[in-house]
């Protein structure tokens, strides 16, 4: 199954279209959406598309900040039932950690990362949609909305200390200087919101303890995390074991502390094995990487954990039905409605593409 998100992330759209002389109808035909997706609900609808709809309205607009002008119509509630806990979180440590673990309550597609290192917080953020798209525009409004609800928590004084994206830099870079009231580099390895340490603890101003009890049984009743399957942690592992060409079963079962065995068992309780692991993350970092233009074919293929290049792309293929070039220049936007979605088939039966 494709990633999908709410409908509520167009918020807005229709209004910023029309200023800007669009055709919503159109448009959203065009990527095979309908106008009933742009109503604000709480709708799911597939992420790809909306992806494509960004990218058509900021060529066709000629604003390369479509999706930053998107971001100013957005409000905390398009994060749905969410945000109700979000505002009542007493510092911003806990409200962005709430963000970052029920991510896919409100974004199948988008994947948060928080950490820590020397005294700077960073927010990483990216976009997979299993196919070939382009993610500019929806990194924009990623890292817009992002900022938007930290400035809703927090006070809207508050500024990163440096903000970074990975697609190239545009023709005009002062809307997003504007913005984000820092620096911004683009053509970056990741897309984050750097900001010191003490930050984490300015508190939320929407806060309310006394209602506190009331939104944390809202978290644990309604809203479901992410579980913490074998899968899952096998899969964490090999992100970090592939570019060192040690993702052997073997390999994996020692850093999860282990026996191969036990490993083995769980996966198939889960309805997977281990190939099918490796093939599924490998899928996930390439369209990762692949969608960075400064990230080679040959560093993709090390960190993917192949000895050679065409190793590669003889398994991206295979996997994919194309080449890892054709993918990159599909996902670059020259044509915004790419219609091949990601149809690979490995051995095992499963119901989500390996």
């Amino acid at each position: 199954m494709q990633p999908r998100l709410r409908a509520a992330t167009l918020s807005g759209y229709l209004d910023l279209a029309r200023t800007l002389d669009l055709d919503p109808a159109a448009l959203t035909a065009a990527v095979g959406l309908s106008a009933d997706d742009l109503d604000g609900s709480d709708r799911w609808i597939p992420a790809a598309p909306v992806a494509r709809l960004l990218e058509l309205s900021a060529r066709q607009s000629g604003a390369e900040d479509f999706a930053l002008r998107l971001a100013g119509y957005r409000h905390l509630g398009t994060l749905g039932p969410l945000s109700a806990v979000l505002r009542d979180e007493p510092d911003l440590r806990s409200a962005l950690a709430l963000l970052v673990r029920y991510v896919r309550v409100y974004n199948e597609a988008l994947h948060l990362q928080l950490s820590e290192d020397d005294g700077v917080v960073t927010v990483g953020a990216w976009l997979e949609f299993g196919e070939p798209t382009p993610t500019g525009q929806g990194t924009d409004l990623v890292m817009a909305a992002l900022l938007g609800v930290v400035r809703l928590l927090v006070g809207e004084a508050w500024a990163p200390r440096a903000t970074s994206f990975t697609h190239p830099p545009p023709d005009d870079a002062e809307p997003y200087r504007r913005l984000f009231r820092t620096t911004v580099r683009f053509g970056a390895d990741l897309n984050w919101l750097a900001f010191h340490v003490h930050d984490l603890d300015l508190p939320v101003t929407t806060s309310d303890a006394s209602i506190r009890p009331y939104t944390q049984e809202l978290l644990r009743t309604v809203i479901a995390p992410n579980a913490s399957t074998t899968t899952a942690l096998v899969a964490e592992a090999l992100e970090d074991l592939l570019p060192f060409g040690k993702a052997s079963a073997e390999q994996v079962s020692r850093r999860l502390g282990l026996p191969p065995r036990q490993v083995q068992r769980a996966l198939a309780e889960e309805g997977e094995t281990f190939s099918n692991v490796v093939h599924e993350v490998r899928a996930t970092l390439a369209e990762r990487y692949l969608s960075r233009d400064a990230t080679s074919l040959t560093e993709v293929s090390q960190r993917l954990g192949f000895a050679a290049p065409s190793a590669f792309s003889r398994w991206f293929r295979q996997q994919f039905g194309t080449t890892p070039s054709e993918w990159r220049r599909s996902a670059a936007g020259d044509s915004p409605v790419v219609p091949s979605p990601r149809t690979r088939e490995t051995s095992g039966d499963r119901s989500r593409p390996s």
